[in-house]
């Protein structure tokens, strides 16, 4: 009789459990070593930006916005996610006058604000991103008078040259935090 046959459903999901675990501890230990920094990266309008990944709660499909008048022109409206409603903004017009052209890419970032949550709609979303050190040390400042009171530095990741976006302080500036027109 063949091996694999003979052994129950639950012995073989533990043969896999032991597999994955001994997969993931290896994987894990490069995630966490000291010195390595964990991001979501996205693009708004042509810009490249990096995000720490505990500021961003969630990544979303952009569903329907109600309008809501008399406000400046970045905040595109509220949208009922799971029965909240939730500012949205788009993050491009806000920082560069620059209209996001909604596409199958375009993705919801839901940041939370006080005691609340607003979502800031970017181009696309490209997935995680990990600075180590030696990338923060080639790291070099932000140069664009728009970006700098959010972003430190700018960081070269897979190719990519990245500015690490603070959303902490994007969400407690004071023409953010002002909609009205």
């Amino acid at each position: 009789m063949n091996a694999a046959v003979a052994q129950s459903p639950f012995e073989i999901l533990a043969r896999y459990e032991r597999l994955s675990l001994a997969h993931a501890s290896a994987t894990q230990e490069r995630f966490e070593a000291p010195g390595l920094w964990r991001g979501i990266g996205y693009r708004a309008g042509s810009h490249l930006f990096v995000s720490g990944i505990e500021e961003i709660n969630e990544l979303l499909a952009v569903p329907t916005l109600t309008p809501v008048p008399g406000t400046k022109p970045w905040l595109l409206g509220v949208a009922n996610v799971r029965g909240n409603l939730m500012p949205v903004i788009d993050l491009a017009r806000f920082l560069f006058s620059e209209r996001t052209l909604h596409s199958e890419r375009t993705r919801l970032l839901v940041v939370r604000q006080g005691n609340g949550n607003v979502a800031l709609m970017v181009d696309e979303v490209f997935g995680q991103r990990t600075v180590d050190m030696e990338q923060r040390r080639g790291a070099e400042p932000e140069d664009d008078p728009r970006l700098a009171r959010f972003v430190d530095d700018r960081v070269d990741v897979d190719g990519q040259r990245l500015a690490m976006f603070s959303m902490g302080r994007l969400v407690r500036a004071p023409d953010f935090r002002q909609a009205a027109a």
